[in-house]
């Protein structure tokens, strides 16, 4: 086996922007990871409309999609791209689920379950928000929560119409 083969690990990162022209930050978002040496983004799902929750008032409507990437990363090294994607597209944290530009989330990473002040995989939130559980179910319906040990379309089915809260 081709040592870069071995090391290839399946990642789902979600997509977010409520802020200016929000496809065109999920499209540059999305062209940032496809460009980045050891990303290879392999699934995209469509883009999903939903209402904000748990911010500020006021906020304007999101665009969301889920991504299924292949990468030689480690999940600590593919968050720290998604970190630095954020802040060279004009991502500011200043109100908790406050407005954003763009807001990329490491959902799950292989079957890694980590905990720690910087990186929690599985994301936390991630089976109780029909904004990424629907995308997720888009592009991969089979794929299997690592602590839960349930599919995305089993999930999904399991939510009521609109659960939301963005972090």
């Amino acid at each position: 086996m081709v040592e870069a083969e071995r090391n290839k690990h399946v990642a789902y990162v979600g997509l977010g922007s409520n802020m200016g022209n929000r496809e065109k930050n999920i499209a540059a978002a999305l062209n940032s990871l496809e460009s980045t040496r050891g990303i290879n983004v392999t699934k995209a799902s469509a883009l999903y409309e939903t209402e904000p929750v748990g911010g500020p008032p006021g906020q304007d409507s999101f665009i969301n999609a889920v991504v299924r990437v292949e990468t030689t990363l480690t999940s600590r090294r593919l968050l720290a791209v998604c970190l630095n994607i954020e802040d060279s597209l004009g991502r500011k944290r200043s109100v908790r689920w406050g407005p954003r530009t763009i807001d990329l989330d490491l959902l799950s990473f292989d079957d890694e379950i980590r905990a720690s002040a910087k990186l929690m995989l599985p994301h936390p939130h991630m089976h109780t928000r029909r904004f990424v559980m629907e995308p997720l179910a888009e592009i991969a319906p089979d794929f299997v929560h690592p602590t839960l040990e349930q599919t995305a379309a089993e999930i999904l089915d399991g939510l009521p119409e609109f659960t939301g809260g963005h972090d």
